[in-house]
């Protein structure tokens, strides 16, 4: 069959743009009928699917590709940009992709619904998700800093998530802070309305660090990981089925991406990296690519010795925690055994 259609009957429903009921979609699945396998045509290539767009955040994902670190070992690899209506692990399901990016807790999620996936490396070390706050008030230094604020969330979002671990950590019950609802929108927060606002720290974080600077109101960030909260990002992922049967492979393209990881994020390497992300976000002024870029750089290696792609594993067991203690899974899922990482330098 196919891998990526199918033939007969199901490649005809499947053309015809059908879609399959949850439970049957899980039952084909489980039996066989849709199983991921490596293009077997040498023009077939991979496909690389991301979390997000194609910028400073994905900078090493395109430096792989471009600079040929893919094509020096034998692959031809199609890195799509994901978004919100973009989901790696059920493309991997569908066969539609072989490798993607994607959260810690979509791991963890599709794991506690059966999804085969596992996890071959580790991007960021850092999450930058992380919250700004304004340097006029006394900085935080201890969670218990953290009483009387009023603190920006997303409702149902990873900082959510991440923040009621915080206070949980500070033995805060949610009666001795503010929890503000978070849109899309920053106001609330020029406007004072909130103490403390969730933002990424190699995006977002940047654009609104200089607004307010401009503004006369420099900025500073509450990371939960000096804190010992450690909730992991986004990691590259894989089918088991792929996985076991095609372990060289594997290896091959892992390599080849840590390897345009590195060079990406090497000092070195700088302007040419930054180059590569032009050509793929052209909006974004160089001056604020390049600050992006090396705030990346500290979240994906944070010591120029660092062993870029490795999977801390105290973190995922950590997420995995956070996650059923929150009820968001309904049993534990076990996902160190589903991390399958490079091997230690």
């Amino acid at each position: 069959m196919n891998s990526r259609r199918g033939s007969g009957l199901l490649g005809a429903f499947l053309r015809r743009g059908g879609r399959w009921p949850g439970k049957l979609l899980w039952l084909l699945t489980l039996t066989g009928w849709l199983l991921p396998t490596a293009p077997t045509a040498a023009a077939d290539p991979l496909v690389y699917r991301l979390k997000w767009l194609q910028n400073s955040s994905t900078v090493g994902d395109l430096y792989a590709d471009v600079q040929g670190f893919f094509a020096a070992r034998g692959l031809t690899v199609e890195v799509k940009p994901g978004g919100p209506e973009r989901d790696a692990i059920k493309e991997l399901e569908l066969g539609h992709a072989q490798f993607g990016v994607a959260s810690a807790d979509q791991v963890i999620r599709a794991a506690a619904k059966g999804a085969p996936v596992v996890v071959i490396a580790q991007i960021f070390q850092v999450n930058p998700l992380q919250w700004i706050y304004r340097a006029s008030r006394p900085p935080l230094e201890t969670l218990a800093d953290l009483e009387g604020l009023i603190i920006g969330i997303t409702y149902g979002g990873n900082d959510e998530m991440i923040m009621r671990t915080v206070l949980a950590k500070a033995g805060l019950d949610e009666r001795r802070v503010t929890l503000m609802s978070v849109r899309y929108d920053f106001t609330p927060f020029y406007r004072r309305r909130a103490d403390l606002w969730p933002i990424y720290r190699n995006s977002q974080g940047i654009v609104i660090a200089d607004r307010m600077a401009r503004a006369g109101e420099p900025v500073r960030f509450f990371n939960p990981t000096d804190f010992g909260v450690r909730f992991v990002a986004n990691s590259v992922v894989t089918h088991q089925r792929l996985l076991d049967d095609q372990p060289d492979l594997v290896h091959r393209f892992r390599e080849a991406l840590l390897e345009g990881w590195r060079a990406a994020l090497a000092e070195e390497n700088e302007q040419r990296a930054l180059a590569i992300i032009a050509r793929f976000d052209p909006d974004t002024p160089p001056d604020l690519m390049a600050r992006q870029l090396r705030v990346t750089r500290e979240l994906v290696r944070p010591t120029a010795d660092f062993p870029v792609g490795r999977l801390d594993v105290a973190a995922w067991r950590q997420t995995e925690e956070i996650m059923h203690r929150q009820g968001l899974i309904p049993r534990p899922v076990n996902v160190v055994s589903r991390l399958h990482g490079p091997a230690p330098p």
